[in-house]
This record gives structure tokens, C-alpha cells and sequence, in this order.
């Protein structure tokens, strides 16, 4: 089991920057972010691996950065320029690899308010 805990979300105006965090129970090598708006299916946003290979959504590319700390087990979204539409629940995401298997984890979720 992998337990993640996220904080960082808020209300913003446009143009205005917010930082997520997510820590993990334990170390794993593939985490991310997921967006979910009302009426949405839930999207990636960015992720990363322990080795620091990213990769982002072409609707956030230049404006949100995604890094991680792994001594912490933390994964980091920093997220400038934000527009209405990057309003969201925010998911932290851990990709645990069991044998063949691919097993996601999900954090509760972060609402993100940015108002014109």
C-alpha cells in the first residue's frame, strides 16, 4: 500500500502562481499529477521518474514545472501563469510497478480555483 498526502491548492487569480506538494509512504518510481474538472474526465497534468525524466500535458508545457525530492518522497508541482481553465481537483498520482502489473495510487485531492 502507498499512501499519499497532498497540500497546496487554493484560490488564485489569473496570472497567479500556486505550488502543490505530495508526499508518499514510500519511494516510488513514477509520480505525477492528475486534473479533474466538473464534467471532465480526470487528465494527466505532469509526472516524473526517480530519475527525473518528465513529461507534461502540451496544455500546461511553459507554465508548470514538475520536480521531485526523493530523499523525501515528495513530487512538487509548481504551476505559474494560471488560467480559468486550469481550475481543478488536483490528484497526486504514484505508479507502482508489481510484476506485471501496473498499480495506481491516488491521493484525496486538492481543489484549484483560479478566478479571473
Amino acid at each position: 500500500q502507498v499512501q499519499l498526502v497532498e497540500s497546496g491548492g487554493g484560490l488564485v487569480q489569473a496570472g497567479g502562481s500556486l505550488r502543490l506538494s505530495c508526499v508518499a509512504s514510500k519511494n516510488i518510481n513514477t509520480m505525477g499529477w492528475y486534473r479533474q474538472a466538473p464534467g471532465k474526465q480526470r487528465e494527466l497534468v505532469a509526472d516524473i521518474t526517480s530519475g527525473g525524466t518528465t513529461n507534461y500535458a502540451d496544455s500546461v508545457k511553459g507554465r508548470f514545472t514538475i520536480s521531485r525530492d526523493n530523499a523525501k518522497n515528495t513530487v512538487y508541482l509548481q504551476m505559474n501563469s494560471l488560467k480559468r481553465e486550469d481550475t481543478a481537483v488536483y490528484y497526486c498520482n504514484a505508479k507502482l510497478q508489481v510484476l506485471a502489473t501496473m498499480i495506481n495510487y491516488w491521493g484525496q485531492g486538492t481543489q484549484v480555483t483560479v478566478s479571473s
